[in-house]
């Protein structure tokens, strides 16, 4: 053999050009994942992450859950439920916040942040026009993965628990409509619904999305007269598809809108958007010619609402009247049906739990599942969402890079 050969034979050795053993897989070990649940406590947050059905699944895959005293007493779990799956009740919220891995409905308070330790996972939802500068600085300081659950992406391409809440938003809605139709003091008396020899409710709904579909398939399953406006005709062609009936639809015409309004007894705003802010697309002139004892929900009011006169109102003092008309905007309705909701939210956190565990943490399963990745605003103590940074004028990093980078 010359000395070529020999040199070409030590190149495909080096380089692998050879036949080599087969390699395999190594899977990772699972993780044991120690999990909390603080008492929720912002105003009128009656949620609940995860339910104790939930809890005991976690429990049996070998998971240790952390439940503060009275966390899902709101939601009318109580505190028996679920040490009796296997859930350790803390009286403190500090040891709480001691988990590896905490979860929430609502975002953490700036004194909730001060009683997190150095890199902890928060899961929880985020909402950036309530949230400061001061708060997202020390979560970096303190190097937390933070990840919205209102962000996190399904092999689809959609937002499981948007869509889920969304879905409860739109049943909820025509529900509290009835409630003030029938009411003496905000509606007129009337029951909602279609009967034998009475017009029936006429219902118009803003917007085409997941709200407006489930409000749309709970007043038509009611016998109601539904009118739907948007401006997307693509949206407005799928919900035909999906409610399987030829409802009214109309792109939204100031002239064709004030019309409905004029003869509807319920009007609702789902006109969300992702740029922030919803486009008020009626305004306080088409209100006032809305009939007495008509009910205006505005699902949008946390994005500034789709009417002229909404303004936002809690669970407490739900509606107001203008013009005769009574409107109710809270931001929250979800909060309304606390226990429901409990299990929607309990449905999609505690597959995702599971499957961080198997991995073998929070960072092996953000290597591997793109749609968790896109849940992700801190990495490790590093902003990962431009808007985020732009918004409060922040460093940031694309996610990918980081976890390309992360060992």
């Amino acid at each position: 053999m010359n000395t070529e050969q020999n040199e070409f034979i030590k190149f495909s050795n080096a380089e692998k050009l050879m036949p080599q053993e087969e390699v395999l897989e190594v899977n990772r070990d699972k993780s044991s994942l120690t999990i909390g649940i603080p008492r929720e406590t912002s105003y009128q947050e009656n949620r609940v992450p995860l339910v104790p059905q939930a809890v005991g699944l976690l429990v049996a895959n070998g998971h240790k859950v952390l439940v503060e005293s009275n966390a899902g007493k709101s939601a009318h779990f109580s505190d028996e439920e679920f040490s009796e799956v296997g859930a350790q009740i803390i009286k403190s919220n500090e040891e709480v916040f001691k988990a590896n891995i905490v979860i929430k409905v609502a975002p953490p308070s700036i004194e909730e942040v001060d009683l997190l330790k150095s890199r902890q996972t928060i899961i929880s939802s985020l909402h950036i026009t309530g949230q400061s500068r001061e708060y997202f600085e020390k979560l970096m300081i303190k190097k937390i993965t933070a990840l919205a659950y209102g962000l996190i992406k399904d092999k689809t391409g959609t937002v499981p628990v948007i869509r889920s809440m969304s879905e409860i938003v739109g049943t909820a809605s025509i529900f509290i409509a009835a409630q003030y139709l029938e009411s003496d003091e905000f509606g007129k008396g009337t029951l909602f619904g279609g009967f034998p020899g009475i017009t029936p409710t006429e219902v118009v709904i803003l917007g085409s999305g997941t709200v407006a579909e489930y409000a749309a398939r709970a007043a038509l399953g009611l016998g109601a007269v539904v009118k739907v406006f948007d401006n997307s005709l693509y949206k407005l062609r799928r919900l035909q598809n999906s409610l399987n009936t030829r409802i009214f639809t109309s792109i939204i015409q100031p002239k064709v809108l004030l019309k409905a309004l004029k003869t509807a007894d319920v009007a609702i705003g789902a006109l969300h958007t992702s740029e922030g802010i919803t486009p008020c697309v009626v305004t306080e002139d088409m209100v006032s010619q809305m009939k007495f004892g008509s009910v205006i929900i505005d699902v949008t009011i946390d994005q500034g609402g789709c009417f002229e006169t909404s303004k936002i109102t809690d669970h407490n003092e739900p509606v107001f009247k203008k013009y005769d008309i009574t409107h109710y905007c809270v931001p929250n309705i979800a909060s309304k049906v606390p226990r429901t909701a409990s299990f929607a939210l309990s449905n999609f956190l505690t597959p995702l739990l599971l499957k961080i565990g198997e991995a073998g943490g929070i960072e092996n399963k953000l290597k591997t599942d793109f749609g968790v990745r896109q849940g992700v605003y801190l990495f490790n103590g590093t902003l990962t969402k431009p808007y985020i940074g732009e918004y409060f004028t922040l460093p940031y990093q694309d996610i990918e890079l980081l976890i390309a980078a992360f060992r």
